[in-house]
């Protein structure tokens, strides 16, 4: 168990970096900030002159592979972060230096338990990408395919469990230590998601069987490709996949050039991303410019399946009957969905919520998104749970941080698009088919089918417990006996029994 004065070292070295870019001038100015906090900050900052625009994201890459990650998963809270600070962290870049290729070699070595030259004809020694978590390697494989080869970052996993050590201890005396407003954000829970979703980003073979999984469910979408895997090449620290040859997102002239067309391509995003969290319950949650390519018939791939998230069939209702209700202006019947899921607590009034609602929703509908004030609606939606006292929901953080990105590569490809507009056939489609009377009634049946399943079990277990009757005669009665507990005996009670003995044997002795 890591000492709290380890702890304090840790952060008292984060924040010296952290204080170099200002990014805890913030933290400082906050009046929430609980006081050894603020103490901790001011020690930080000694001595250094601070900018005066913080630079938040510059500061966590200078900070490592744990705070890059932990940066990102903030973008999308600026509930807990601010506006400005959540803006500057979606500039965060994924990337640090290559790590050796004889290191790299070994790892891939050791993890597929075979020669890299039995495995591979060609290896590509300078990787195409080296991110926080692992680094990518073109390959041609013994049977002549074309691959891209993931191989984690030697040392990687320590570094996680180091930092998450920090955060947790961190997060646990913030939370109790703080005010109302802050124990409402629940530090202790996010930082507890944000070690689930990096455990699974470091396991490769756990993000093989989440990219196979999306490659079955969207089928459906002809416009969306997922890599096949090479599973004799996967293991826990390396994954296979297929080579895609297309062009980035990110390089909206190249698309131009190469003849694509960028509103048709974010048609296919969005139609992609409401599959996968409506119909599905299973997103992949990391949909940026650079896990996204345009290949050369159109189509749009993914790739970088490390962050997947989950959500269950009753949550998912809930979020298209939300997602609806608000492009539809069906402020009331949102309210009622945020009472029904206890997203609010209730002893505040649904009417009030949905006039609350309308206030932030009735300026922005049938506004294109380059004409949407984004802090302005943030500012709003996050007024709104401050004043009726909604926590935050942790399983809901993952499909938030991928709204919010994909709707910015969405506008990046075509500035005009509107959102709601585009989502709202979709989820017309989808609530018609899945809260309509036909599958209200469907379900109904498939809970009576479950329900008769489990009858003969339940009265398997009902003989068990009871059974009947054998052929041997009844039990005669027994006579009921108030039973007491003997008192024990003590040392007073030894001794008088030991004289008793004694004067007992001498009596014998004298009448012999």
């Amino acid at each position: 168990m890591t000492s709290s004065v380890t702890h304090l070292v840790r952060i008292l070295r984060w924040g010296r970096t952290l204080a170099r870019y200002g990014a805890l001038q913030g933290v400082e100015r906050d009046p929430l900030t609980p006081p050894f906090a603020r103490r901790i900050v001011r020690l930080a900052r000694f001595g250094l002159r601070q900018p005066d625009e913080p630079d938040y994201a510059t500061a966590l890459q200078q900070l490592g592979p744990a705070a890059i990650k932990f940066g990102q998963a903030l973008a999308t809270r600026p509930d807990l972060v601010g506006e400005k600070a959540a803006h500057n962290l979606f500039a965060l870049q994924d990337s640090l230096p290559p790590a050796p290729f004889p290191l790299i070699r070994k790892a891939v070595e050791q993890a597929l338990e075979a020669p890299l030259e039995s495995l591979f004809l060609d290896f590509d020694e300078t990787p195409v990408g080296a991110a926080s978590i692992a680094q990518v390697h073109r390959a041609v494989t013994t049977e002549g395919r074309q691959v891209a080869v993931k191989v984690l970052r030697p040392g990687i996993e320590e570094t996680f469990a180091e930092a998450l050590e920090t955060y947790e201890w961190a997060a646990a005396h913030l939370e109790a230590h703080a005010g109302d407003e802050v124990r409402r954000l629940r530090p202790k829970t996010v930082i507890a998601h944000f070690r689930q979703w990096t455990r699974r980003e470091l396991d490769l073979q756990r993000e093989a069987a989440s990219a196979s999984e999306l490659k079955e469910n969207m089928v459906a979408e002809d416009g969306f490709y997922v890599p096949e895997i090479d599973w004799r090449r996967t293991a826990r620290r390396v994954l296979t996949l297929e080579w895609l040859d297309g062009i980035k997102l990110s390089k909206r002239d190249a698309l131009l050039e190469a003849g694509h067309d960028p509103r048709a391509l974010a048609g296919i995003l969005v139609r992609a991303f409401l599959r996968q969290a409506v119909i599905d319950g299973f997103f992949h949650a990391d949909l940026h410019q650079g896990n996204l390519f345009a290949l050369p018939d159109g189509r749009l791939a993914a790739i970088d399946f490390g962050i997947m998230g989950r959500i269950d069939r009753r949550a998912r209702n809930w979020l298209a009957e939300i997602l609806y209700g608000l492009i539809t202006g069906n402020y009331q019947r949102v309210a009622d969905i945020h009472f029904e899921a206890q997203y609010v607590p209730a002893h505040h009034s649904a009417e009030e919520f949905a006039t609350a609602l309308r206030a932030v929703g009735e300026p922005i509908r049938g506004l294109p998104v380059k004409d949407i004030s984004v802090g302005r609606m943030l500012e709003g939606l996050f007024s709104i749970t401050r004043d009726f006292d909604m926590p935050t929901q942790p399983h809901l953080l993952l499909l938030q941080k991928t709204m919010v990105m994909e709707e910015g590569v969405a506008t990046f490809l075509d500035p005009d698009i509107n959102m709601w507009e585009s989502a709202e056939p979709f989820l017309r489609e989808w609530i018609r088919g899945e809260l309509g009377p036909e599958a209200a009634l469907a379900d109904r049946l498939i809970r009576w089918k479950r329900t008769v399943e489990k009858l003969p079990d339940l009265i398997d277990r009902i003989d068990h417990y009871f059974p009947a009757p054998g052929g041997a005669p009844p039990e005669l009665p027994e006579v009921q006996v108030d039973v007491k507990q003997l008192p024990r005996p003590g040392w007073r009670d030894l001794g008088v029994a030991v004289v008793a003995a004694a004067a007992g044997a001498a009596a014998v002795l004298l009448l012999l």
